[in-house]
């Protein structure tokens, strides 16, 4: 068997899962050649969270002009000029490729980086070809080309935009269609609705966010409907047709058909995967729906092709691209020694309101466990009530057995930054005993946290635990 040294790996994708993969190969010893159609960092950098999280930036930056008053500021509502807002979000995503000179250090752990390739694909099992005909050939082979934002199926699809297509607007339309309701489409029309659009959000299951916990859906429905925002279930849009200067969408709820007429329509249905774009099927490798089939090691139908990242289609975030990315890269060089596991992923929305979660639904926790739950509201908080945002909640559920969190779920404001806190005790394995006794930073909204811990044990144990903010005024929720 040949040593690490003298084994070949081609990477053909240049986003998180690519980069991780690539960088960890050429540390174990291997030859590495990571190949990339465009400029290196992929969606994640380029296109998607980084740039988006910047527009949310600037859109929450508007919204909180509405709290002015209440804090004794006085001023005028601040207008929203696209261009130099679109500019700041490529800055951001320069400045991720720039600035930290992301291709430089790629090229100086020793991998041969190989960008604006376009689009590559297999030649055959171990063979990769680009757009202009050179090729690549390789023990090993890890596909990490991501996804892509999905379209509808209908007629006028052509007439619907993505997330993608936020950067090349000129002008910020009065009045939007957001088409799917689940994390991109609501942050869509949250920053659209920060921004002064009209806007109409509608989805085809029966609430937004439809994987999140129930309480999650729900509370954030409300927030937004309070906030204007038409939002419309259990509707199936059927066709988009154009106006002038517009977009109708037509849409069945129910067994009535309406319409919405709109300046412009955004698409976000799904994240279809980019087997197709790779050509893996020419490799032999199995796809289903546009993803790349892989087993818990990472490992794709054909022994030397491994796949890591949104190509996969198991979860669709950069922290788990990542982890994928090296253990796909570990496993091609050493052999297949390691598992990928996707029990415990904190994700966090861009939203106003904010919500975040780790682990099981309450839903999905109680069809496995006996569970406690308990609910610490924001209201009974000293930060939310005196940063003038006291709606939101922090919800544990526990497993009784064991005493763990198998489940955290969070709206409001911080909620991505607060949900990583529960992660990180659910990863030591920190009984809820453990998290109600640790001392946390007052006053914050992480100190959702600890209420909700201490709230759990006291309906496990019989034992009261007072709390200093929240014991002055309403008790917080608690469910079991």
């Amino acid at each position: 068997m040949r040593g690490p040294t003298e084994v070949h790996v081609i990477v053909v994708g240049g986003g998180p899962a690519g980069v991780s993969a690539a960088l960890h190969a050429a540390g174990l010893g291997a030859q590495v050649t990571l190949l990339e159609r465009g400029r290196v960092g992929g969606t994640a950098f380029n296109s998607g969270p980084a740039p988006v999280r910047t527009l949310a930036r600037a859109a929450r930056l508007v919204r909180d002009w509405n709290s002015w008053e209440a804090f004794g500021l006085r001023g005028p509502r601040p207008q929203v000029d696209v261009a130099a807002t679109l500019a700041n979000a490529e800055r951001v995503a320069d400045y991720a490729y720039e600035r930290k000179r992301v291709a430089d250090h790629i090229r100086a752990a020793g991998v041969d980086l190989v960008e604006e390739t376009g689009d590559a694909r297999f030649v055959d099992a171990h063979t990769i070809a680009a757009a202009d005909g050179r090729t690549w050939t390789a023990d090993r082979v890890i596909i990490a080309v991501g996804g892509r934002a999905g379209r509808l199926p209908i007629p006028g699809a052509e007439l619907g935009l993505t997330y993608a297509d936020i950067r090349g607007l000129a002008a910020l339309p009065g009045r939007v269609c957001v088409i799917g309701a689940a994390d991109t489409g609501c942050q869509l029309s949250s920053i659209f609705a920060d921004f002064g659009c009209e806007v109409t959000l509608v989805e085809y299951g029966p609430r937004i966010v439809g994987r999140a916990d129930i309480d999650v859906s729900v509370a954030l429905e409300h927030a937004f409907r309070r906030r204007g925002i038409d939002v419309i279930t259990g509707a199936a849009v059927y066709e988009l047709q154009a106006l002038t200067g517009g977009v109708r969408v037509l849409y069945r709820a129910g067994q009535d058909t309406t319409s919405v007429d709109v300046d412009a329509v955004f698409f976000a249905v799904g994240w279809p995967g980019n087997a197709d774009v790779v050509d893996a099927a020419a490799a032999g490798v199995k796809t289903e729906r546009g993803y790349v089939v892989v087993d818990g090691s990472a490992a794709t139908s054909v022994p030397h092709i491994f796949a890591a990242g949104d190509v996969d289609g198991n979860s669709l975030l950069v922290s788990s691209a990542t982890l994928e990315g090296r253990v796909a890269a570990e496993n091609a060089v050493l052999g297949r020694q390691r598992q990928v596991a996707h029990d415990i992923v904190p994700a966090g929305s861009f939203t106003d309101p904010e919500y975040g979660s780790v682990g099981l639904t309450e839903a999905h926790a109680r069809a496995r466990y006996d569970c406690a739950v308990a609910v610490a509201r924001y209201e009974d908080m000293l930060r939310p009530v005196a940063d003038g945002h006291p709606d939101g909640f922090c919800k544990l559920i526990v497993d009784t057995a064991d005493r763990q969190i198998v489940g955290a779920h969070v709206l409001g404001e911080y909620s991505a930054e607060v949900i990583q806190m529960v992660a990180a005790c659910m990863a030591a394995r920190m009984r809820v005993e453990q998290v109600a006794e640790l001392q946390f930073a007052f006053p914050t909204f992480t100190e959702g946290v600890s209420q909700a811990a201490q709230m759990v044990v006291n309906q496990l144990s019989g034992r009261p635990v007072p709390h200093l903010w929240s014991s002055l005024g309403s008790t917080p929720s608690v469910l079991d």
